[in-house]
């Protein structure tokens, strides 16, 4: 399975890229935190690793370390507007249990 990106996500992620005058993408990762166990890593690539699993997704590269990619498998990355808030949200079909407060989830 793939880890992709909504097309909204897409257009967020190329038009940072472009302000920010360098990147070749995002990096997608988890890490052991919160109270459920997990959090997601998310941040902008400017080169790409040797181990990278490497996706596209209209348009932009989604690089996953291999050890995070069980976590992520089937994932699409949104971004989402609610009320005043915006932001990315995780589409984890892995998830079993999320902490209330959104910050962490298990597998």
């Amino acid at each position: 399975m793939a880890v992709t990106m909504s097309e909204r996500a897409a257009q967020h992620v190329s038009n940072f890229i472009a302000k920010r005058g360098k990147g070749i993408g995002i990096r997608l990762g988890v890490r052991t935190s919160g109270c459920s166990g997990m959090a997601y890593k998310l941040e902008f690539a400017d080169e790409r690793d040797e181990s990278d699993l490497t996706f596209e997704s209209h348009g932009v590269t989604i690089l996953v370390d291999p050890k995070s990619l069980p976590y992520l498998e089937g994932t699409e990355l949104d971004y989402v507007r609610e009320g005043l808030n915006e932001g990315f949200r995780f589409n984890n079909p892995n998830v079993k249990d999320a902490c209330g407060c959104g910050e962490s989830f298990n597998v």
